[in-house]
């Protein structure tokens, strides 16, 4: 019965099924009553009260009126019909009228409902005056209490059901969003450890490619002429091949950098001079400035790889002779100071990105330095050369969960 109003639920079965059992047993009743007693309108009685049975019984199993209010408003004016015509014969129709406000207030809208209560109520106190031959404030209290009491019972089950719908809408909403940011989270995860990854790559495993590349190049011009210098930059290549396999495996395994193993970062900066001096046409120089402090690993790590990637740049785009690298300590801050003599470029245009050509450089380096509270200054112009200046400070600082590059 519950057709248009709310929703099926198992509690609202279980008092649809008393309802039916209830009309059911007050009809039996009013029937047995008029057998019994000797009623001069015994068959009468009868007739109308298996007429309001079966009239009642087509509610809820004809479909339409299951699913349309306005089929079942027409459903319950039969069945209010019915009910008026044992009325009229008897007054233990008056009992019916409880079950029958419930049905109303069920089935129709407030606005209705209340009217339809009302008559209702009216009906059965008449009726029952009428058949009483008299009337008394008692004969109204009965129906008139009956229905208030319908009321309350339903319009406070149709607000606890409402509550109810609320509450679950707002679990549905927080685990719907829940699951949102959980894959928010992951994918935020997933291309932090990407944009890492592409860091990584860039600085290491593909700025040693280069050097390889450059070095068999100049074995190749150097043949067949030179042998020796061309056995030199093949063994040089050969060296660069093999200390870039030692890095893919570390980088792999997630350690720290080989050229960090046993040692600090100011004599791995000085070895990455001494190799870039020895197989590239470029001079490059260590200096070290103020007392060394301690750097987290992740910071040490961070400089190290700006250093390989501006050498890798000097060497590869700048067609620079020298190159200074300084590493020094101001106050609470490390400043790893790069300069070169090439042919420099205008900073307010750097050449886009290009997978052949590069151009990933300084937004790696950006990004490596932001992640763990520094900078980046660039200083250049074209026909002057380059100065980079990264800015670290000594104390880590705080990262986001999900930024690995803040790990130590």
């Amino acid at each position: 019965m519950n057709t248009a109003a709310l929703a099926p639920t198992p509690t609202g079965r279980a008092l649809t099924w008393c309802l039916h059992l209830l009309i059911a047993a007050l009809l039996a009743l009013a029937a047995v009553r008029a057998v019994a007693g000797g009623s001069p309108h015994a068959a009468p009685v009868v007739t109308a009260a298996a007429a309001c049975a079966l009239t009642y019984t087509a509610g809820p199993l004809l479909p339409r009126v299951r699913r349309s209010r306005p089929a079942a408003a027409w459903w319950l004016a039969a069945v209010g019909a019915v009910w008026l015509a044992l009325l009229a014969l008897t007054a233990d129709g008056v009992w019916l009228a409880f079950p029958l406000y419930f049905l109303q207030l069920h089935l129709l809208p407030r606005r209705a409902a209340l009217p339809a209560v009302a008559a209702t109520a009216l009906a059965a106190i008449t009726a029952y005056a009428a058949h009483q031959g008299s009337f008394g404030p008692a004969m109204a209290i009965g129906p008139a209490l009956g229905a208030a009491v319908a009321i309350a019972v339903v319009w406070g089950y149709q607000a606890l059901y409402r509550e109810s719908e609320h509450r679950r809408r707002l679990i549905e909403e927080l685990t719907t969003t829940r699951a949102d940011l959980a894959h928010a989270q992951h994918t935020a995860g997933v291309l932090a450890e990407r944009e890492r990854l592409a860091r990584e790559i860039h600085d290491t495993l593909a700025q040693g490619l280069s050097s390889i590349q450059l070095l068999l190049r100049a074995a190749e011009r150097a043949l067949p002429d030179r042998p020796d210098v061309a056995a030199r930059h093949v063994e040089q290549a050969r060296q660069a091949a093999a200390d870039d396999l030692a890095e893919a495996r570390r980088f792999v395994a997630a350690l720290t950098p080989p050229a960090l193993d046993g040692t600090t970062l100011p004599d791995a900066l000085a070895r990455l001079c001494a190799t870039t001096s020895t197989r590239h046409r470029l001079t490059a120089r260590f200096h070290l400035s103020g007392a060394p402090a301690p750097l987290p690993t992740a910071h040490e790590v961070a400089l190290l790889r700006i250093a390989q990637s501006a050498l890798a740049n000097t060497v590869r785009h700048a067609h620079a002779t020298t190159a200074e690298i300084t590493l020094r300590y101001d106050g609470d801050h490390a400043v790893l100071d790069i300069v070169d003599d090439g042919t420099g470029f205008d900073p307010d245009r750097p050449p886009p990105p290009d997978p052949e050509n590069g151009g990933f450089g300084l937004a790696a380096m950006r990004a490596r330095l932001q992640a763990l509270g520094g900078t980046l200054t660039v200083d250049s112009a074209p026909g002057r050369g380059t100065a980079l200046a990264a800015r670290l400070p000594l104390a880590p600082a705080t990262a986001p969960p999900n930024d690995p590059e803040a790990r130590p």
